[in-house]
């Protein structure tokens, strides 16, 4: 796929001329995917530079929905096939990764339309049966409707059904109970019309066949559709989306409405054909697009951390105090208790980041008996990038001081936004509870390799070690729960499960830190440039060390570490920052945000006249005579009382 060309600056290409562009070109180089960097991330990059996608404070809710709408079209434009990017996951992610900057609800809107709308109808061919003109153009809008209110991350419980007429050789939608009422998906008629993917037990002859997906158009110009219900939901967290409960009252769909392929088919005589044995594997070939999802979600929370350390880095070194003599300002980096914290999210970011990249190949790159190891690999990669980018945008916050809390500065909407990247896709605890269950037995994990030295005279630099003595943190988590779980109450199952879960969830989490170390060292290996690789090196020294401070005590127990090495690691640590802080914002300008986006942000600017300008320009002058008594408010409705309202619609 090609991108048409948007007016903004190419990625930038720095010349070898000067050392530190040198550093930075190379650090790019491996951060953005390497020589398919252009491809990837060029047009994205391009985009958040327009001004059409710089952050606009003061609008309201349905105002910045309508917005984020009006950017999804902006995108459709600026490529030459929308069902190219629906069938490319690298772009896909990295769209997310990039666009999720600028405006959560945008991300939110493009995964939705692009991946599990469009991407569904691709993957089950019914592009044949389809015109799908009216979806790649954005003449209407796709949705994707499956998670119900009574059965959340349980969607084989699904309760919604469609049931096939055999006289009119129709389907007929319906939601028959309260708890099948679809929860939060995008329908309302902000966007203008839409069509959706509907996740339905498929009913023959009152025989439940299991859950297909359905394309069911939902609205029009004129409004909703016959035997559509749409009531939206409060406001939540993060960048508005048009969330709604979404019921249908007998729908009548066309035979051609059903989503089909090898999985299940409907023959002639409405009888059904499908080379997967069970209902339960039917619906999970029918949902596989979840898992390019749980890739956006990754990338989109790489991307937030990268920027929100761009921002806070900038502010650190504009914003002063008072040194240590009389008259002396220095900027707030200078201090170890700033930068260091700082660093710190700075290492797990780009191991986060590498991880991201090296988990986005395998999917790419995976045989079918490789399958179910990458999707257990993605699940597991998303609950911990997306868990570890909330705490860094926090940290980059706070270091922000209260001029963070404004929204005019953008800070404050990128953390709420990662609140939605960690239910997405499947909660991330549930899913991580999923894969140490998978890995109880299935996974098999090293015990660390002797170390090269006399274990006491082992020093705490060698990558090689410290990667083996967090690959040894993963084995003795194994451990413990296997053993826990044959010590559980024999006929209890769900006993002796939650005697190991506790021990399981710590193994799936030392795995994925396992893993974005494996991937640092990977992309260590391949950088060339003699600076930029001491950085990279001394970064992922830094996030190793950090990961294992927690673990000194089980490490120590199980000999992997000497006393010494135990009281060693706070100063190992610092020396690490004291080597560091003085490229922190070299490290920062290897992500490659544009300038113009930066520019577009008050406190990743110098000088606090500019800061007091935009708060200034934010807040309108305010008088005695123009102050208002606020009235009560008016009491709001109970949630309870909305979801009856809604259901007595289908009466």
């Amino acid at each position: 796929m090609t991108l048409l060309t948007i007016q903004t600056q190419a990625p930038r290409t720095i010349g070898a001329a000067d050392p530190t562009d040198a550093t930075i070109s190379e650090i790019t180089h491996q951060l953005f995917d390497g020589h398919d960097r252009g491809r990837l991330h060029g047009a994205w990059r391009g985009l958040i530079a327009n001004e059409e996608f710089h952050y606009r404070p003061g609008l309201s809710t349905v105002e910045r929905t309508a917005l984020s709408y009006e950017r999804l079209r902006i995108i459709n434009q600026s490529i030459d096939s929308a069902a190219s990017l629906a069938l490319d996951p690298q772009l896909l992610a990295s769209l997310h990764e990039w666009t999720g900057v600028v405006d959560g609800g945008l991300g939110t809107l493009a995964g939705i339309h692009y991946n599990l709308f469009l991407g569904s109808l691709l993957d089950h061919g019914n592009g044949t049966c389809h015109q799908l003109s009216e979806f790649t153009s954005m003449q209407r809008t796709g949705t994707f409707l499956c998670t119900e209110l009574n059965h959340g991350n349980d969607v084989a419980a699904l309760e919604t059904t469609c049931e096939l007429d055999r006289e009119t050789n129709e389907f007929v939608l319906h939601t028959p109970a309260p708890g099948a009422i679809k929860f939060m998906p995008n329908t309302s008629l902000i966007g203008g019309p839409k069509s959706a993917v509907v996740a339905a037990r498929l009913l023959v002859d009152g025989q439940d066949q299991g859950v297909f997906l359905f394309l069911t158009p939902l609205s029009d110009e004129s409004g909703l559709r016959p035997g559509i219900h749409v009531r939206p939901l409060p406001e939540r967290l993060g960048s508005p989306v048009d969330h709604c409960l979404t019921s249908f009252n007998q729908v009548r769909l066309p035979r051609e409405a059903l989503l089909e392929g090898e999985h299940g088919r409907l023959t002639p005589d409405a009888g059904l054909s499908s080379s997967l044995g069970s209902p339960r594997k039917r619906f999970l070939h029918s949902i596989r697009r979840v898992t390019w999802g749980k890739l956006c979600m990754s990338a989109a929370s790489v991307g937030v951390s990268r920027a929100a350390l761009s921002i806070a880095v900038r502010r650190s070194q504009h914003r002063t105090v008072s040194g240590t003599k009389a008259g002396e300002r220095v900027p707030v980096s200078a201090h170890r208790s700033h930068h260091g914290r700082l660093l710190n999210a700075v290492a797990s970011t780009y191991a986060m980041t590498f991880l991201h990249r090296d988990v986005l190949g395998r999917w790419v790159d995976h045989s079918e008996e490789e399958r179910g190891e990458v999707e257990r690999l993605i699940a597991v990669s998303k609950g911990w990038i997306t868990w570890q980018s909330r705490d860094i945008t926090l940290e980059c916050r706070e270091r922000c001081g209260a001029a963070g809390l404004f929204h005019f500065n953008g800070m404050a909407d990128i953390t709420q936004n990662l609140e939605g990247t960690i239910t997405a896709e499947g909660d991330n605890l549930v899913i991580w509870v999923k894969a140490a269950a998978e890995m109880l037995f299935e996974h098999r994990t090293e015990k660390p390799s002797p170390p090269l030295l006399p274990l006491d005279e082992q020093p705490l630099t060698e990558l090689s070690f410290l990667r083996g003595l967090l690959a040894g943190i993963e084995h003795l988590w194994q451990l413990r729960a296997r053993g826990a779980l044959r010590r559980g109450p024999s006929g209890n199952p769900l006993g002796r499960w939650n005697g190991a879960s506790a021990a399981g969830i710590e193994m799936v989490s030392a795995h994925a830190r396992l893993k974005a170390a494996d991937a640092f060292l990977a992309a260590i290996e391949r950088t060339a440039e003699p600076t930029a690789r001491f950085l990279l090196e001394a970064l992922c020294r830094l996030f190793l060390l950090q990961e294992l401070t927690r673990h000194t005590g089980d490490l120590l127990a199980e000999g992997y570490l000497t006393p010494a090495h135990v009281r060693e690691l706070p100063t190992a640590v610092d020396a690490l920052m004291e080597e560091l802080a003085p490229h922190l914002p070299l490290l920062v300008e290897a992500f490659d945000l544009p300038e113009e986006f930066l520019a577009s942000i008050p406190l990743a600017n110098s000088g606090p006249s500019i800061l007091l300008d935009d708060l200034l320009l934010a807040t309108p002058t305010t008088t005695s005579r123009d102050v208002v008594v606020p009235q009560p408010a008016r009491r709001p409705r109970l949630f309870d009382e909305t979801l009856e309202g809604s259901f007595a619609m289908l009466a």
